[in-house]
């Protein structure tokens, strides 16, 4: 019966998973532009890493489980983009102001494909709730 609903499962991870992207880098596009965080620095944009399987009863009992699940929520490495205001109250001695490590660009990029990826996941677990109610259907 795991089986029979498995296709259920995997695409409610995968609809979970994209549904915390979206949120993380719509976090990302509201901070693109914040100076000082609440530990004094510029924002760090962060990613979602995302891993097979997921953590469950079934791995407890060493079976295998598809589908998704977030591994963890990083911040992105990268420096931030420098900026010449020497007006600004967090400027440098020299009047450079680190904004973020965020693009609107690449972040809108992920927001397209993060959606598109969520329609998929909801357009799977369809077919798959059409395919049971048709198998249901040939055993009346």
């Amino acid at each position: 019966m795991g089986d029979l609903f498995g296709a259920l499962g995997i695409s409610a991870s995968g609809m979970a998973a994209e549904r915390l992207r979206m949120d993380v880098t719509a976090g990302n596009l509201a901070n693109a532009d914040s100076t000082r965080g609440a530990d004094g620095l510029p924002y760090q944009r962060r990613e979602v890493v995302l891993a097979a399987g997921g953590p469950g009863f079934a791995d407890a009992l060493g079976a295998a489980q598809a589908g998704v699940h977030v591994e963890a929520i990083v911040a992105d490495p990268s420096p931030g983009r420098k900026v010449y205001d020497p007006g600004h109250p967090d400027a440098d001695a020299e009047g450079y102001v680190t904004l973020p490590n965020v693009s609107t660009v690449v972040e809108m990029t992920d927001l397209i494909a993060e959606s598109r990826s969520y329609e998929a996941d909801t357009q799977a677990l369809d077919t798959a709730k059409q395919l049971y109610l048709k198998t249901l259907d040939v055993l009346r």
